[in-house]
């Protein structure tokens, strides 16, 4: 709002304070003397009264722009030091009024569906106003990394003083530390700034042990990507007197004679979904997918409700996993366990003879599951022919769902997956890449079908929808993809209805392999990131018309906030006997009235977590080599700047950089355009999609960072895009023509999360 233009003449403190809070923008003595028209002398006596006013304790800040005092300046830096509720909730990064006056408390307003997450720690440049609710923020830029904590491992150099050298790769510089803290040499520790100034060094607050010791990579990734990881005692003394809710027979369907079965990976942390099938007698069959009712031990507004919004969802890492319920709940109470009696919502379902699902119905039911079965051992059994007729059954009313999935014809990309494999001591044991089996897709298809199930389901009985949303490629993309086809001769006409199957008919048209995945990965690289939200925008990918994740209440809240809907929906609730837990199962009214709120909050913790991951992952696969240094493997190129190029191992992951320094003496020019070196000399070219004999350089598992370089003697790529290259010497080299690339990075993410 535009402050009142104040009368002319030296104003009074009070006008003075006024127009400060008044003011939309940063208001300095320039702003003050413009405003109140002064000129001449005036200027200098409202000088001499600024300066009162800051002594008198007034106002505070510069001559460019003051605030009042124990105010907030209109833009400032601010500091997020807790997320709640989905915000993030920040202070001034530098705070002084005096010691006994706390600094205010605001909540940082972020662009729905811009950048990743703020997470704890984060820096930001804001615009700031105060309302009768509060102090609040408008995030205009996120500042470079320089966290209240910092992790790091601690170095002493031969002078013995004490450096800080980071394990976040973006953090280029080593710091002093002022104060060890008890911490010694080569130990992983947090630490923050010791003083208001970089050479002040940093203090370090607590020594986290050996940083390449088993579960250290995790640790790293938790504390770099301020994901939540400790549980109150609060939530947890609340997680265990719901864990004590009894199972009423009375509102609960008995579906425990039912050989209902659980097919997971082998070290599944839990078991949050189950399956069962049989004949219709009519060509069809009756099924039913079983999910923990979570929705009956969490309820909206307890501690364990609101610490599950802020962690949005369970992150898994090869050592660990940060559940998003306190374990009683995520790996007892809530999980299927074989044998023991649970609560589940069950979507009971009709599946024709052409696999379309004609008929579905929710309800609460108690469950016994027969069997969790892992699915290496579920694909074993049906390929050698032992199987149990319940899980035949499973795979023929598969067959049927498979059916409508062809017709349907979603987006197919078998993109590869890395699997960290641990041994008993927590030590690398295998990095390999995850074999993908039809009891995968067979658990994968009884889930898509009912998470379409329940969100048509919803949409019938007209309540709120928790959607995951997967838009069509964006123009600009489409473009970028074409381009990149024409370096192989392939076109992509832009006028056309562009679907999933036109994706796929293109990649069934190319029959080498090694440009086929090249394809595939540039295919991937033009889709748009998923996400959550009460809009339905359809899913492009699995190309339907209404998706909803149902699945997984264990690990996901977007779940939770679906299965609260079947409850209101469905007119499932059942009350609490307890007083000491909240009573409702179904959703809140605030969520019910401002769903867009916290679905905008779940998809960057989802964002934060897939980084995380992958980040860890990247430092296992460091770890790995790091015992291979100097070994040659065959790479392909996967993106290209003017200070070289990236390159990723073949069949193992793991990108590693390979400096334009390192290429030889002659000089290396970037091509923007064709995302190309070119050598001035001989025209050597590296491009995108290249395959080439590197050697390993460096693998640092701190920060997960690889480092290449050519084999003895120089190398040219060996394989371009897949293709046979036409070859010629020139100075020693062999050289040969490139085309344009795609930089793409991937990492598979399982079942049940497109």
């Amino acid at each position: 709002m535009k402050p009142t233009r104040p009368q002319p003449g030296l104003p009074s403190r009070q006008q003075i304070l006024e127009f400060i809070r008044d003011s939309a923008d940063p208001a300095g003595k320039r702003e003050i003397a413009r405003a109140f028209g002064l000129k001449g002398q005036e200027k200098i006596q409202l000088k001499a009264l600024l300066k009162d006013m800051a002594e008198e304790g007034l106002i505070d800040g510069k001559r460019t722009a003051y605030h009042r005092m124990g105010g907030v300046p209109k833009v400032t830096v601010l500091r997020v030091v807790d997320v709640d509720e989905g915000d993030a909730i920040a202070v001034p990064d530098t705070w002084q009024p005096d010691d006994a006056t706390p600094p205010p408390r605001i909540r940082l307003i972020e662009k729905k569906g811009r950048g990743g997450a703020l997470s704890k720690g984060d820096r930001v440049l804001a615009r700031t106003e105060e309302s009768n609710t509060g102090w609040r923020a408008y995030p205009m830029k996120k500042l470079a990394v320089r966290e209240e904590q910092v992790l790091g491992v601690v170095e002493i150099d031969a002078a013995g003083k004490a450096w800080l050298a980071p394990v976040d790769r973006r953090i280029r510089h080593a710091s002093p530390i002022a104060d060890l803290g008890g911490a010694e040499k080569g130990e992983l520790v947090l630490a923050e700034p010791a003083g208001r100034s970089p050479r002040s060094g940093v203090k370090v607050t607590e020594v986290l042990g050996e940083p390449l010791a088993p579960r250290a990579f995790s640790l790293i990734a938790i504390h770099k990507h301020g994901i939540p990881h400790v549980f109150s005692q609060e939530t947890l003394d609340e997680a265990q007197r719901a864990a004590k809710l009894p199972l009423s027979a009375e509102h609960r369907e008995d579906l425990r004679h039912l050989p209902i079965v659980a097919i997971d990976p082998v070290d599944a942390r839990d078991h949050d979904d189950a399956i069962w099938a049989e004949p219709d007698g009519e060509g069809g069959f009756r099924a039913l997918v079983v999910i923990a009712d979570v929705s009956f031990y969490v309820r909206p507004g307890g501690e364990i409700d609101r610490e599950a919004r802020k962690r949005g969802n369970s992150v898994y890492f090869p050592d660990r996993v940060v559940p998003m319920l306190p374990e009683v709940l995520s790996a007892d109470v809530c999980s299927l366990r074989a044998g023991e009696d649970r609560a589940a919502m069950a979507c009971h379902m009709r599946i024709d003879a052409l696999g379309k699902v004609t008929d579905w119905r929710f309800t609460r039911a108690r469950v016994r599951i027969a069997e969790v079965i892992a699915y290496e051992d579920a694909q074993a059994r049906i390929d050698e022919g032992r199987a149990e007729t319940h899980l035949t059954r499973l795979w023929d009313c598969w067959r049927l769902l498979e059916k409508a999935r062809e017709d349907r014809d979603p987006l197919e990309l078998e993109l590869p997956e890395r699997r960290v494999v641990l041994d008993e001591k927590g030590r690398i044991a295998e990095i390999a890449l995850r074999e993908r089996l039809d009891a995968h897709r067979v658990v994968e298809d009884f889930m898509i079908a009912a998470n379409v199930a329940a969100a048509k389901a919803l949409e019938a009985k007209v309540a709120p929808v928790v959607y995951r949303v997967h838009e069509p490629p964006s123009r600009e993309k489409l473009i970028a993809l074409k381009d990149y086809l024409s370096t192989f001769g392939r076109k992509l006409a832009m006028g056309q209805v562009i679907t999933p199957g036109l994706f796929n008919r293109m990649l069934k048209d190319v029959a080498d392999d090694a440009e086929k995945a090249l394809i595939m990965e540039a295919v991937l690289r033009s889709q748009t990131q998923a996400y959550y939200g009460p809009r339905n925008a359809g899913h492009f990918g699995l190309a339907l018309a209404s998706y909803a994740h149902f699945t997984s209440p264990i690990r996901r809240y977007a779940d939770l906030l679906v299965h609260r809907a079947l409850v209101d929906g469905y007119q499932l609730e059942q009350p609490v006997p307890k007083a000491d837990l909240p009573r409702t199962s179904g959703l809140s009214d605030r969520d019910r009235d401002d769903l867009g709120r916290v679905t905008d909050a779940i998809s960057k913790a989802e964002r934060r977590a897939m980084e995380a991951e992958r980040d860890t992952i990247d430092r296992y696969v460091a770890a790995w080599l790091s015992a291979r240094v100097g070994e040659v493997f065959e790479t392909r190129i996967t993106g290209v700047q003017k200070f070289g190029f990236f390159a990723t191992i073949l069949g193992l992951g793991g990108d590693g950089l390979v400096p334009v320094s390192t290429l030889g003496s002659e000089r290396f020019h970037y091509d923007e355009r064709t995302q190309a070196l070119s050598g001035e000399e001989t025209g050597t070219q590296y491009a995108v999609g290249d395959r080439l004999r590197l050697r390993l350089a460096e693998a640092n598992p701190l920060t997960g960072a690889l480092k290449f370089e050519l084999e003895e003697g120089g190398s040219a790529p060996v394989e371009p895009r897949g293709r046979p290259l036409p070859l010629k010497k020139r100075g020693g080299h062999m050289v040969g023509k490139r085309g344009r690339p795609a930089n793409i990075r991937h990492k598979g993410k399982g079942r049940g999360k497109r």
